[in-house]
């Protein structure tokens, strides 16, 4: 198994193929509409990775895309009208943030550069936190322990599909230019929180500072110019690209709620990250797009 140390770790298990019927008719509520055009995508700043680089100019077609990422009522109902099983369900196991278990949870295997993700059998994305836990509570919170794979499956069904990475940072930016977050330069204006990070030491306490320890609802904090919620921080997002040319990896964007400036400062509008398509996490969804 491959591992890779970030704020999600890289599952590396083979898949298979699943039939998953696409839905006769789209489903466009809660989508915007964006007319697309030029605009500059990545970042050479000083809290870019080199993976951002190097800033160009990107045009994008006309495309519609969800104002929040799909949350846990959305994907139960794509379950129970098509009796899907998500891959960490077909596994048995997926990684959950160490800090979200008991006291009390046994010892159970972690990726070896990052302890902090622990392989929890029976953890999927109805039991976020393995068994004993549920959504109960979370419904509108986004769906994780989704792999591309899945967040594929759930697309086709709703005739829908995953925005490409350019859409998702044009459509992530809300109309700024060269700003690291969609509302503009700095983390935290005038000490005001807006989305759902890391607030303390890393990984060892999460003060909950801003409102929430683990994920938020998918409407939380007030959304960018372009009515979207959440294009930073709370759950990475699957984009439909390759992570690079020839790479097996597919493309995430925005962060988690486990991204901190001492570890993970990828919870910026050009931050990106590479996952093998099966990767399941505790901190992985997903938002739908369409052309318009």
């Amino acid at each position: 198994m491959t591992e890779r140390a970030c704020c999600a770790p890289s599952a590396g298990r083979s898949t298979t193929a699943v039939d998953v019927s696409p839905a006769a008719v789209a489903r466009t509520e809660g989508m915007v509409r964006l007319d697309g055009g030029s605009f500059l995508m990545g970042s050479e700043d000083e809290l870019a990775y080199p993976e951002e680089g190097p800033v160009r100019t990107v045009r994008v077609d006309p495309f519609r895309i969800s104002r929040t990422a799909v949350s846990n009522a959305e994907f139960a109902e794509f379950a129970a009208a098509t009796g899907y099983r998500t891959e960490a369900e077909r596994w048995g196991w997926s990684f959950v943030f160490a800090g979200l278990l008991p006291d009390d949870f046994p010892p159970t295997r972690g990726v070896a550069a990052a302890p902090w993700w622990r392989q929890v059998e029976g953890a999927d994305w109805h039991r976020p936190e393995g068994p004993g836990s549920d959504v109960d509570g979370r419904a509108d919170h986004p769906v994780v322990h989704v792999s591309w794979s899945d967040a594929q499956a759930y697309c086709a069904w709703s005739g829908l599909r995953l925005p490409a990475e350019a859409e998702w940072e044009y459509a992530a930016r809300g109309g700024l230019a060269g700003c690291p977050f969609p509302w503009g330069e700095e983390r935290e204006p005038g000490g005001e929180h807006r989305m759902n990070v890391w607030q303390g030491a890393f990984p060892q306490h999460d003060d909950g500072s801003d409102g929430w320890c683990g994920t938020c609802p998918v409407t939380a904090f007030e959304p960018n110019a372009f009515g979207l919620h959440n294009t930073t921080g709370n759950v990475w997002e699957w984009c439909a690209d390759r992570f690079a040319p020839g790479s097996p990896g597919r493309s995430a964007r925005g962060g988690s709620y486990l991204c901190h400036d001492s570890y993970c400062r990828r919870y910026r509008v050009s931050a990106r990250q590479g996952l093998t398509p099966d990767t399941s996490t505790g901190n992985t969804g997903f938002r739908c797009a369409q052309d318009a």
